[in-house]
């Protein structure tokens, strides 16, 4: 049987601090430190991350969509666990569990931090000039800063999990407690730190 998520009573409703993800975490306390990107991650109280897709057609509609959710969304993808939202919701619920067994930190915080660290401030764009084409070192945006962090993530717990003994909650969990601490092992640090020494030689 899957565990029952304990919604909030009814004269809970209004009191922020009983709306908790998943029914465990709670949303109070957890702060962004880099200014540049407290737009654009959304820390918006939810038992369930599911809101639908009802974001889409609105320009930066993601930036609303509550940043738990938009890591369930990235491990969709590839199209090989395309639309089995389910499956990746319940890989992140176990993963939290197990981030909180190891730091003894708030899930969500520790998430947060592990996006601050793996976000690239630097990256190159292909500018073509006379016919010769340039790398040229240019400054990444907040969203995309956010975007680059999550895929970064999801993807170094999938090729952890490809061919291992591991399973793919242990995987990203780990990912995101090495992202949080800024560890050079962690895949999405690797990655990072790659994107940002190119653009530096492109200067």
């Amino acid at each position: 049987m899957a565990e029952q998520v304990k919604l909030p009573e009814l004269s809970e409703v209004g009191n922020l601090g009983a709306i908790k993800l998943f029914g465990k975490w709670s949303w109070e306390g957890v702060e962004v430190r880099d200014p540049s990107l407290k737009k654009y991650i959304s820390l918006r109280p939810v038992v369930l991350p599911h809101t639908g897709g009802r974001h889409e057609h609105r320009r930066f509609g993601k930036a609303e969509v509550p940043i738990v959710e938009r890591l369930i969304n990235r491990l969709m993808q590839p199209g090989r666990n395309g639309g089995k939202k389910a499956l990746a919701y319940n890989i992140v619920k176990a993963a939290f569990e197990i981030i909180n067994l190891e730091t003894g930190e708030n899930p969500i915080q520790v998430l947060v931090r592990a996006i601050e660290n793996a976000a690239p401030r630097e990256e190159t764009t292909r500018i073509m000039y006379g016919g010769i084409v340039y790398r040229v070192s240019v400054d990444v945006s907040a969203q995309r800063r956010v975007d680059l962090a999550l895929r970064f993530m999801a993807e170094g717990a999938r090729l952890c999990a490809f061919g291992s003994s591991k399973t793919i909650e242990e995987c990203l969990a780990a990912e995101i407690i090495a992202a949080s601490k800024g560890d050079p092992s962690s895949y999405a640090i690797k990655q990072k730190e790659e994107i940002e020494r190119i653009a530096l030689s492109s200067r």
